[in-house]
């Protein structure tokens, strides 16, 4: 007997959201379609000519039929947004404490980085019953990430960074998919999700020799360039301290308020002028072709362990390194 399932496996916590949305807007779908059918027939049999159907007594017009056709749409409409609304939440909103790992695509290839400093290609190693959350960009063209059994799908953008999640509920190897036409061998950008015990997956993260962590390495790759010479720790360098930086809101010398995320941060070593903190020079150079896709997720990773509460261990590390 074959084994050819209809639909992949409900392998995390949105799966279920996200396949119970697609039912509802087929079955509405189905049920408008059939209904609507079977009066074009009955009406087309009914009133044939030469039929000795009743014609006489004819309705222009009536207040509860209009009522009906619109209130009962409107009611489904709503009701429908309702649990899209949910679903689509669930789905953009990843927990404050998901792991987080870095995704490089390119042609075509897909290459994780995680925070212990492991990397692997066309795999991606995940625990089970942990939220994560995947940070993308893109080397190249526009590709895009899909894993069927977890219903999620996000572009990965050149000169950006896009984001998803989702929790792993069973344990198995899940099939990884780009479904964005991104070259001559576009069928070939695939891989596989291996989901595994939390204690498995720990083993698995020691299982590596010489592995430098993320926020590492992007230390190492701050002191090589020289950005510790202005951002300093105590605030006296030509540039804003980053300390803490992450997550808070920055006040711009246009007088916008922006939030230091991700995409603040990478797109601040990139193109430095395109978001001027207020209060600082214009002075900061391009890093555009000096750093790769790897090299800017360690250097965010990095930027994003300096919490305020370590200010001065992290001032220390730095002002060391500048001397």
């Amino acid at each position: 007997m074959w084994d050819f399932p209809l639909f992949p496996d409900q392998a995390s916590t949105i799966a279920g959201g996200v396949d119970a949305v697609y039912f509802l807007l087929t079955g509405l779908s189905l049920f408008f379609a059939l209904t609507v059918l079977f009066f074009i027939l009955f009406f087309a049999i009914r009133y044939r000519r030469g039929s000795n159907a009743d014609r006489s007594g004819i309705v222009l017009e009536s207040r509860k039929l209009e009522l009906f056709w619109s209130v009962v749409p409107l009611l489904l409409a709503l009701g429908v947004f309702v649990i899209q609304a949910k679903a689509y939440f669930d789905l953009y909103r990843p927990p404050v404490n998901a792991l987080e790992i870095y995704i490089v695509g390119r042609q075509w290839m897909w290459k994780a980085q995680h925070p212990e400093g492991q990397d692997e290609i066309n795999q991606l190693h995940v625990p089970v019953n942990r939220p994560v959350r995947l940070i993308m960009t893109s080397q190249d063209v526009i590709h895009s990430f899909y894993i069927p059994a977890f219903r999620v799908k996000q572009d990965v953008l050149p000169g950006r960074y896009t984001s998803i999640w989702f929790e792993a509920t069973q344990p198995g190897t899940y099939h990884l998919f780009c479904t964005e036409y991104c070259g001559t061998d576009h069928a070939e950008m695939g891989g596989s999700v291996i989901v595994m015990p939390e204690a498995e997956y720990q083993q698995w993260l020691s299982g590596g020799t010489g592995n430098v962590p993320l926020a590492q390495a992007g230390e190492a790759l701050f002191q090589q360039l020289g950005c510790v010479t202005c951002h300093q720790a105590d605030n006296e360098g030509r540039g804003p301290t980053l300390v803490g930086v992450f997550g808070q809101e920055v006040q711009l010398e246009s007088g916008q308020t922006i939030t230091a995320d991700e995409e603040y941060l990478r797109e601040s070593i990139i193109n430095p002028r395109a978001k001027i903190v207020a209060g600082y020079p214009a002075i900061m150079p391009t890093y555009q072709g000096q750093i790769s896709d790897e090299g800017l997720q360690q250097i965010v990773a990095y930027l994003k362990s300096l919490q305020a509460d370590g200010e001065q261990q992290a001032g220390s590390e730095s002002n060391g390194g500048a001397q």
